[in-house]
C-alpha cells in the first residue's frame, strides 16, 4: 500500500469521535439512505433511534442507539463523515450513506468504498471478526505490559505483522506500528523480544499515540476530521514514510522492506535484530 494510501488508524479515528459526538449524541436518526455495497450491512435499521453515545474501539467507531441496537463505522481507507448544514457544502457523488437527522442530514463519503457501516445488537460482533477480537486499549489500564510482553513471547510471528493483528493491542496499523518499534529500537522482523525491550515497545506504543492524538492524527491524502480539515501529525513521523532518509538517531539511511505484506520502515543500524 502507498504511503498516501493509508488506512486510518486509532489516533485519527479517535479524532473523528471527538469531532462527531456532539453533532450526534442526544440526536434521533429519522431516515437512513445507503448504496447496496458489501461493507454494509442492515444500515437503514438505524432509522428511528436515537444516539445515545458515541465511543471508539481500536478504528471503529460505535454509535450506542436506544433499543438495544449499535451503529459500528469504520472509515476503510478514504472515509469521512459530513454535514450539510456546515459551511461550503456542496453534492458529491461519493457520498454512500445519508443519515436525516431532527438538525441536520450526516453523510458518509468514502470513494475507494472499502467503509464499513453495520447495525449490530449492541455488543454482538459474530459477524465483524476483527472488531470481535480485538485486543486492549493501548491508552488504557487494560493495556497491561506484563501480559504484552507474555503475549509477545508465545507469538511466532515477526513482531511488526503480530501488533497489525489488532489481538495484542488494539488500534494499531502500519504508520504507528513503525513509529513504536523505532523509538523502542526493535526490529520489525524480530521473533524474540525480552522482557526489557517488550517494556519498551509497550510505553512507545502508548507516547506515539498520545501524542498523534493530540496533532488529531496523520494525513498524507484522504484522512479528513468532521470539519474537512487534516491531521498536523504527518511533519512528526521519524520512520514511516521516510525510506531513505537519515535516521534521526543514528544517520543510517532509513530502509524500507515488505514484512507480513506491508511497507515496513526501520534504521538497519538502531533496530537491529
Amino acid at each position: 500500500m502507498a504511503e498516501n494510501g493509508a488506512v486510518p488508524e486509532l489516533p485519527e479515528v479517535e479524532s473523528v469521535r471527538r469531532q462527531l459526538a456532539p453533532r450526534l449524541e442526544g440526536r434521533r436518526i429519522l431516515s437512513v439512505t445507503a448504496t447496496p455495497q458489501l461493507r454494509f450491512h442492515h444500515v437503514e435499521a438505524a432509522a428511528h433511534h436515537t444516539v445515545a453515545s458515541l465511543r471508539r474501539r481500536g478504528k471503529y467507531l460505535l454509535g450506542e442507539l436506544d433499543g438495544g441496537l449499535e451503529l459500528v463505522m469504520h472509515l476503510g481507507m478514504t472515509g469521512s463523515f459530513r454535514f450539510r448544514g456546515d459551511p461550503g457544502w456542496t453534492p458529491d457523488t461519493y457520498v454512500r450513506a445519508t443519515f436525516e437527522l431532527d438538525d441536520d442530514v450526516m453523510e458518509f463519503r468514502d470513494v475507494r468504498r472499502f467503509g464499513s457501516l453495520a447495525v449490530v445488537p449492541a455488543g454482538d460482533y459474530r459477524g465483524l471478526a476483527t472488531l470481535a477480537s480485538l485486543g486492549p486499549e493501548p491508552l488504557s489500564d487494560e493495556f497491561d505490559p506484563s501480559v504484552f510482553h507474555r503475549d509477545l513471547q508465545r507469538s511466532s510471528m515477526a513482531v511488526k505483522p503480530w501488533l497489525l493483528t489488532q489481538r495484542p493491542v488494539a488500534g494499531i496499523g502500519n504508520i504507528y506500528a513503525d513509529e513504536a518499534l523505532w523509538r523502542a529500537r526493535i526490529n520489525p522482523h524480530a521473533r524474540s523480544v525480552g522482557p526489557a525491550r517488550a517494556r519498551a515497545l509497550w510505553q512507545a506504543i502508548r507516547e506515539v499515540l498520545f501524542e498523534a492524538i493530540e496533532r488529531e492524527g496523520t494525513t498524507f491524502r484522504d484522512y479528513r476530521m468532521v470539519n474537512g480539515e487534516s491531521g498536523r501529525n504527518a511533519p512528526f513521523l521519524v520512520a514511516y514514510g521516510q525510506a531513505g532518509r537519515p535516521c534521526p538517531r543514528c544517520g543510517t539511511p532509513l530502509r524500507k522492506v515488505t514484512l507480513g505484506g506491508r511497507g515496513t520502515t526501520y534504521c538497519p543500524t538502531c533496530q537491529r535484530r
